[in-house]
């Protein structure tokens, strides 16, 4: 089946699942039973309508029916499979839409109802998204606020632990850009947290990076980059970052050359 095959096939899906809705709540639908056992069948229909609008590129359709499909998950008290939706509805503006704030906003409102059903390491995944998009559109403080949480909440996990390092480090890098010395007091404020990241190559970076930036020494701000690229990638989040960093740095030609 072509594509406006597959669109035609989701316009009907979604029609119907609309009336499914609809007769669910009348007086006979109540009278007769079955308005539950409906309603989850239109959520079905709507999510394999929300599919095909996917196949088609429909992208505005696919999420006006991940939206209804979430309306009745909530009102039933399904939380984690509206959160499951809202990722979806999330992942189409970051990918396909490329409205970063409209995907920050689903991602949140996922976190929220896992936590509200206690699935923290799902909280926390989609907290990440929201921390590293909000970095990228310099709203420094609340890219800082999600990392620190994050953070204290896997330093205590012995199987999360390790990427707590990586989350104080964003953080810490998210200060740096906002101000020199709030960096500074941050790095000692995770080092005091969190002991195990004073021997962290990052925290090592990192007052390294101070130690330039109040010399104003832009060779050895980017020595110290490339040494810590040689052995642990910087991606492209981090490059972003640093780049940020160094031209603030004055004379700085703002590569990290």
């Amino acid at each position: 089946m072509d594509n406006s095959g597959k669109e035609k096939e989701a316009i009907q899906l979604m029609a119907d699942a609309d009336k499914k809705v609809k007769s669910s709540g009348s007086f006979l639908g109540g009278m007769f039973g079955g308005g539950p056992h409906k309603v989850e069948e239109a959520c079905e229909m709507y999510c394999r309508a929300a599919n095909m609008f996917k196949m088609a590129k429909n992208w505005s359709e696919a999420i006006k029916c991940l939206n209804a499909a979430i309306d009745i998950y909530t009102d039933m008290g399904r939380f984690t499979i509206a959160a499951k939706h809202h990722i979806s509805i999330a992942e189409i503006y970051e990918s396909e839409l490329v409205d970063i704030e409209k995907a920050i906003a689903h991602y949140e409102q996922a976190a929220d109802y896992y936590k509200g059903e206690e699935s923290n390491s799902s909280a926390n995944k989609c907290l990440l998204k929201v921390g590293a998009y909000c970095a990228q559109l310099e709203q420094y403080q609340k890219a800082i606020e999600i990392y620190e949480q994050v953070g204290a909440n896997t330093m205590d996990n012995p199987l999360l632990k390790y990427s707590a390092k990586e989350y104080f480090f964003k953080a810490s890098l998210c200060h740096f850009i906002v101000d020199e010395l709030n960096a500074k007091i941050a790095v000692e404020k995770y080092e005091e947290m969190f002991p195990a990241f004073s021997d962290s190559r990052e925290c090592k970076l990192l007052k390294k990076l101070l130690e330039a930036h109040e010399e104003q020494n832009s060779e050895a701000f980017t020595e110290a980059v490339k040494e810590f690229d040689s052995i642990s990638r910087l991606d492209q989040w981090h490059t972003t970052l640093l780049l940020r960093i160094k031209k603030t740095i004055q004379g700085d030609e703002g590569d990290l050359k």
